[in-house]
């Protein structure tokens, strides 16, 4: 079908499903997982495009952040990485949902963005050639969280962002330790929140970010952006 529709490729994710179902927790079954797509890239890459100046169809492989300074058995790590590197054209890691309704906070924290790529490509000369195949994540959605009244909250896009700007004409604060700009409001039943949605200045060092490793970006999700935010790429 990606030939027929002219696509350069698939991006697949199957890692998180693989491991809600348990077999990355079986070192067969986890072996079996990447073999599947190692041979899945090789079979992409048999295909001759001759075409948008690519040879072969492409594959990206989505991958989730390890969410401890210590990898667990089930997150994908740099051996993982490293296994995969040939037949893989690209890796979108997930480094945006650092934060939930239940632990409301920064969406992507700067510090934990860099200590990710740490853990994923190491240090060295290997760590610029691992890191050139990685797309670091970068949320263009942000996040209003409950933050008093009990949890609650969630995503929001650009339009509800601009509706809450212009209700409540917050004053915007900088987080040092994440990098991300937010502000507090209180809803018409009194109760606070905070909204942390991305801006050009925290965009800025996330791109920074990813050029000191070398690697590329993969945006979650265009539509839900500020049309401005594409004046700094």
């Amino acid at each position: 079908m990606s030939r027929e529709m002219e696509y350069d490729g698939i991006v697949l994710e199957s890692w998180s499903r693989w491991m809600a179902y348990g077999i990355l927790h079986n070192s067969d079954m986890r072996n079996l997982a990447l073999q599947f797509i190692k041979q899945l890239g090789e079979a992409m890459h048999s295909v001759n495009l001759e075409r948008n100046g690519k040879t072969n169809l492409q594959l990206v492989y989505v991958i989730g952040p390890p969410r401890t300074d210590k990898l667990q058995e089930h997150d994908f790590g740099p051996e993982d990485l490293q296994a995969l590197y040939d037949a893989v054209d690209g890796f979108s890691l997930m480094t945006y949902d650092h934060s939930s309704p239940y632990n409301p906070g920064p969406n992507a924290p700067l510090k934990w963005i860099r200590s990710t790529l740490h853990l994923l490509v190491g240090a060295g000369s290997k760590s610029r050639r691992l890191g050139e195949k990685i797309f670091v994540g970068i949320n263009f959605y942000g996040n209003d969280f409950v933050m008093s009244g009990g949890l609650g909250g969630g995503p929001i896009i650009a339009h509800e962002y601009l509706s809450l700007l212009e209700q409540h004409k917050p004053v915007f604060q900088w987080e040092e330790n994440s990098a991300e700009h937010f502000f507090l409001y209180s809803d018409n039943q009194n109760v606070q929140h905070a909204v942390f949605y991305p801006t050009l200045m925290s965009l800025a060092m996330r791109l920074e970010e990813a050029r000191t490793w070398g690697a590329g970006i993969s945006i979650w999700e265009i539509g839900q952006g500020l049309e401005y935010f594409f004046d700094i790429f």
